[in-house]
Parts: structure tokens; C-alpha cells; sequence
């Protein structure tokens, strides 16, 4: 039976090489060059702190910051899992692998919060916006090794940028659905009072979105120890090279210990991120709440006398 292959077969793995290797990589290469750069300087600078500071106080730091946050059962669990790490050995991989999650974290805020927010604010970019971020989260991972070796090389510092490109897409969601899901009688309120539009978004709007806007750095952060622990592949070290290294080697006992050391660190991050988004929620205050608290701050600056809402 014909197919349309039989009548038109469409060259698009050429098409993708041609592009990569005969236009990308020749003319800008300095430019993915120089991309590495800051990556390169936010991971150096916390990889060398992490490994500094003894294994001692990085657990008892990350353990109260457990017990703050979660609670004491968390605490006690953070403290025998690290402790259990040290013991097998893995402390300056899993230091590592910290580091390239902390750095992937770092720059997958810096530049999602904002696009959420623009994207919140206009409907036209949303409607750009929303199909790229579909690609990215339905792309397998392995996917986004090859052009990423071909632009940047192996090593550490392409494989963070792997993984910031795999896990920016829910930073960005859910920061533009927590600003778009802020009531609306709320915003008019703040529009009555003159508030600018920048006021709304930092006054208003962004405080009301920011437990969302915490699922969605949660979500980033998971996403981002996945994907470092697959960017091994090219390079990258920490716990994911000690899980590559043994399955190589067929080395059963260093794959799993590899593998339990991630998913103590998976739990120790989630659980306190967890935390940290749920202590950030703050309740809806009520319209007559937002007009006089609006009416407090612009009057304040003036130096007259400040009205109490009964």
C-alpha cells in the first residue's frame, strides 16, 4: 500500500544537522561561550563552599533548617541521612550534586519568574509563551544532550545548562498562573488608589501569588536533581556519575548507593521547599483589608496622621 513516505520523504534529521553543525556551532560558539560564564562562576564558587565547610556543620546547618521549617521528625531524618551519606562514603559527590542543583535552581528563577510575570501580563506573549513550554516538558531529557555537547562541549557546566532548559517550564506556569489567578477586585482597589502598575505587581499581586510561585520553584528544583543526575552522560559529576560509573563497570553496590544517596537528597530538598511554599501562603485579605491598608501606605510617606480601620 502507498505511503507518503513512498511520494515525499522529508530529510529532517539533515535539516537539524545542517543547522547545529554547519551554522550554529561555526558562528556562535563564542556566544554559547560566553553563556557558560556566569554558570560557571555560581557553580565553582558554591561547589568550592560546600566542599569547604565540614560535613559536620553542613548537617547540622541543613538539619535545623529541617526542623524550622518541617518540623523535629524531619530534622532527626535529615540528620541520620547525611550522616548516612558520609558514611558510605558519597559526602563530596553529593556536595557536588547540591551545588548543580543550587546553581540550576538559581538561574531557572532568575529567568522564569520574570517571563512568568510578563507572560501573566499579556496574553500575546502567554499564547507564544505556552507551546515552547509544551516542547520543553514533553522532550525526552536524553533529547537535550546532543545539541547541548554539539554548542557547549562535556562537562560539568553544559550539563547545568541541560538541566535549566529541562526544568524552567514550571517556574514560569505557575508563576503566571499565580499572578493571573489574583482577584480581581483586589487589583481594582489598588487602581483606585493611583498605585502604579509596578506597586500592583510587588504589593499586590506577586505576595498573593508566592505560594503558587513556590509549587512551581518545588517542581523546578525535582526537576533539576532528575535531569543532573542524567547530564553524568556528558560529563557532569556528583551522585549521577557514582550511579553511571556503576552501571559501566557492573558494579551493582555502587549504582545503588549512588542511587539511595539521591533519593535522600530528593526528600531532604522536596520536604523543606514543600515547607517553605506552604509557610509562604498568605491569606486572601478582603477588599475593605487591601483599601486600608492601601490608604496606610500612601499615606504614611507624607508624615500625616494615619487613619485605623476598626
Amino acid at each position: 500500500m502507498l505511503s507518503p513516505s513512498d511520494i515525499l520523504l522529508i530529510p529532517f534529521d539533515d535539516w537539524v544537522n545542517t543547522l547545529v553543525r554547519d551554522i550554529l556551532v561555526p558562528n556562535f560558539r563564542p556566544f554559547f561561550r560566553a553563556l557558560q560564564v556566569p554558570v560557571t562562576s555560581v557553580l565553582n564558587a558554591l561547589d568550592a563552599f560546600l566542599q569547604f565547610v565540614p560535613m559536620l556543620v553542613t548537617t547540622a546547618v541543613l538539619a535545623l533548617i529541617a526542623w524550622r521549617t518541617v518540623g523535629r521528625s524531619m530534622a532527626l531524618f535529615t540528620l541520620i541521612a547525611l550522616v548516612f551519606i558520609d558514611m558510605i562514603g558519597l559526602w563530596p559527590e553529593t556536595m557536588t550534586t547540591l551545588s548543580m542543583i543550587l546553581t540550576s535552581v538559581l538561574f531557572c528563577t532568575i529567568i522564569g519568574i520574570p517571563l512568568g510575570i510578563l507572560a501573566a501580563g499579556s496574553n500575546k506573549l502567554w499564547a507564544v509563551t505556552r507551546p515552547i513550554l509544551d516542547i520543553m516538558q514533553t522532550i525526552p531529557s536524553f533529547v537535550y544532550l546532543v545539541p547541548i555537547v554539539m554548542l557547549f562541549g562535556v562537562g560539568m557546566v553544559p550539563g547545568i545548562i541541560a538541566t535549566i532548559i529541562f526544568a524552567l517550564p514550571p517556574i514560569i506556569r505557575l508563576t503566571n498562573l499565580g499572578i493571573r489567578n489574583v482577584r480581581g477586585d483586589l487589583i481594582e482597589a489598588a487602581e483606585a488608589f493611583g498605585s502604579t502598575r509596578w506597586q500592583i505587581l510587588w504589593e499586590v499581586q506577586f505576595p498573593l501569588a508566592l505560594r503558587t510561585i513556590m509549587a512551581g520553584l518545588n517542581q523546578t528544583l525535582m526537576l533539576s536533581l532528575s535531569m543532573v543526575v542524567i547530564a553524568a552522560l556528558i560529563g557532569a559529576g556528583g551522585l549521577g556519575l557514582v550511579v553511571y560509573t556503576g552501571l559501566g563497570r557492573l558494579d551493582v553496590g555502587g549504582a545503588t548507593a549512588g542511587g539511595v544517596g539521591i533519593v535522600l537528597l530528593a526528600i531532604i530538598l522536596d520536604r523543606i521547599t514543600q515547607a517553605l511554599g506552604e509557610q509562604s501562603g498568605v491569606r486572601t485579605p478582603s477588599l475593605r483589608q487591601t483599601l486600608v491598608s492601601l490608604f496606610r501606605a500612601r499615606r504614611a510617606p507624607t508624615g500625616e496622621t494615619r487613619e485605623t480601620g476598626s
